[in-house]
């Protein structure tokens, strides 16, 4: 078997921190993307992709992702009765003003705060929808 190295790779790997680095230097005032994106070497398509990105909470990288606590548990099965039911059911007993309780397929219950971190809880919701 013969191996042949034929170079250097190419490719540039930005760590996290020199993306938001750049991604914030691109929003400082009389700054435009392409000036910083030549400062740089970086294709200004690249850059305007990061700042999507980073709009969106998906820039992504080497920082560990923000999680906030939540509780899932396990919905007992409904007990019949020939009672006739309430038009909606009564508050859990952990429920309290401001509390979001998400109720997701096979029996599993998300409870959020009210001041919870919204791409905190999207990347929550994501991992458990995978499950």
């Amino acid at each position: 078997m013969q191996v042949n190295v034929l170079g250097a790779e190419r490719r540039r790997r930005w760590s996290y921190d020199e993306k938001v680095r750049l991604v914030e230097e691109t929003l400082q005032a009389g700054e435009t993307v392409c000036g910083v994106a030549r400062r740089h070497g970086v294709a200004h398509s690249l850059l305007f992709t990061w700042r999507r990105q980073a709009r969106q909470g998906r820039l992504g990288g080497d920082a560990v992702p923000a999680l906030v606590p939540v509780e899932i548990t396990p919905v007992a099965a409904p007990i019949l009765s020939s009672m006739p039911q309430p038009a909606s059911s009564p508050p859990s007993p952990h429920a309290r003003a401001g509390m979001i309780e998400i109720e997701l397929g096979g029996g599993c219950r998300v409870r959020v705060d009210r001041d919870v971190d919204v791409e905190a809880l999207q990347r929550v919701l994501e991992l458990l929808r995978r499950r």
